[in-house]
């Protein structure tokens, strides 16, 4: 996997690719306390290695993360080290004796940020859309007895250079999202149409940018909760998504594969519903959080959420024998909104149209966050955008943030196969 083969080329190449942060001289062992880092700019999803050096042997030191989210927000993690023999600390395998997590993780300063306004559980980070700020600042610092003794800035990029956009309309092009397209110096790879769940709204347009950074054009696609489509999740069109799918074929040019496409929770119903009713206009298919069935709509349980030619669209369980390629379900264990486990495993088992059977990647621990980038801090708890109702997702952060970085180079590698 493409992900796992840079963490192991990092990993083969040591100290010598390491970048080094500022120091300062005299709080450590035999030199300056540094730190060092193989990736300062790296895609948002890419881990990266950090060591700090310098210190004396057994010596305990903090080493924070900060950041700022789209509204301007503080976001913070600290974890607590005692330095290794040699006056180092590796945080790809030091335990933190205290901190903001708790397992040996070298991105665990990342995903375990904590807000400065809401408690961990129940605060989401958000960068500013990709395209109006490509890229975001952590930086890091090395405290000793309360004093900063080294920093380094790390930029954390989510649109790539050359990867230019489009916001799509209704009226012009008939459907309504944005599409990513990657620079021409960029490796060609099959196009991606992805959209959210029942939060509605612009889709996830930083996965978006990031898989058109790799050489994927992604259609970011709006189904209801935007301009030009409808408020709620009730009575979507089966044909929108279609029309959606041939869009994006056309615009990824001659020759391109037919798209693959990502769908998370409700939305996962809707990608199934599409390579069930069109297999001619889609290739792979992942789920992330999914439901093995079709749902009432929302916030009107009586009203059907998917139509195809103009009839409710209620299967259960969704088809998925006609699908051409593979349909990838991860799911979490512990999740709080529905069964999701039970239906990822279901929708593993079935085979699609050349026999061969479909996956299903479960992470027990998991809750409905168990997808789909790694390394941004997410929250647990909080009210639908749509009913206002309390949401519990399940799981734990530590969990679902470890789920997104195992499933996430395969949903990469599925993609670009």
């Amino acid at each position: 996997m493409l992900r796992a083969g840079l963490r192991a080329a990092a990993a083969s190449m040591g100290l010598a690719l390491f970048a080094v942060g500022c120091s300062g001289a005299g709080d450590g062992g035999g030199g300056d306390v540094r730190i060092r880092v193989d990736k300062v700019v790296a895609l948002a999803d890419e881990p990266v290695r950090i060591e700090i050096t310098g210190l004396d042997a057994g010596q305990e030191v903090v080493v924070t993360s900060q950041a700022a989210d789209n509204e301007g927000t503080s976001w913070s993690g600290r974890a607590a080290f005692t330095a290794d023999e040699s006056g180092a600390v590796d945080l790809t395998r030091a335990r933190p004796r205290s901190g903001t997590y708790e397992k040996a993780d070298g991105m665990g300063l990342f995903w375990s940020m904590n807000s400065k306004k809401a408690p961990a559980d129940e605060a989401w980070f958000y960068a500013k859309w990709p395209e109006s700020q490509p890229a975001h600042d952590v930086h890091l610092a090395v405290e000793v007895d309360g004093k900063q003794v080294a920093s380094e800035r790390l930029t954390r990029t989510w649109m790539g250079e050359g990867v230019t956009h489009r916001t799509l309309t209704a009226a012009r092009d008939g459907v309504v999202g944005t599409l990513y397209v990657p620079g021409p110096e960029a490796p060609r790879r099959p196009p991606v149409l992805s959209f959210g769940g029942s939060e509605g709204g612009p889709g996830d347009k930083h996965a978006a940018a990031l898989l058109a950074s790799r050489g994927h054009p992604v259609l970011a696609l709006c189904y209801f909760g935007c301009s030009e489509r409808p408020k709620n999740l009730e009575r979507i069109e089966v044909e929108y998504f279609a029309a959606a799918a041939r869009l994006l074929h056309r615009e990824s040019g001659a020759g391109a594969q037919r798209p693959s496409v990502i769908g998370y929770s409700r939305g996962s119903e809707a990608a199934q519903l599409l390579a069930h009713h069109h297999p001619d206009l889609v290739q792979d298919v992942v789920l992330h959080a999914p439901s093995r069935d079709t749902n009432p709509g929302l916030p009107d349980p009586k009203a059907p959420a998917w139509t195809e030619g103009g009839k409710p669209t209620e299967l259960k369980p969704i088809p998925l024998d006609r699908v051409r390629g593979t349909v990838l379900a991860i799911g979490g264990g512990k999740d709080g909104l529905w069964p999701a486990e039970g239906w990822t495993v279901g929708i593993g088992k079935q085979r699609g149209a050349s026999g061969q059977q479909h996956r299903a990647l479960v992470y027990p621990g998991a809750g409905h966050g168990v997808g789909t980038y790694p390394y941004v801090a997410a929250g647990l708890r909080g009210k639908h955008g749509l009913t206002g109702q309390a949401m519990d997702m399940g799981g734990t952060r530590a969990a679902d943030a470890a789920a997104r970085a195992d499933s996430w180079p395969q949903v990469l590698s599925l993609l670009q196969d």
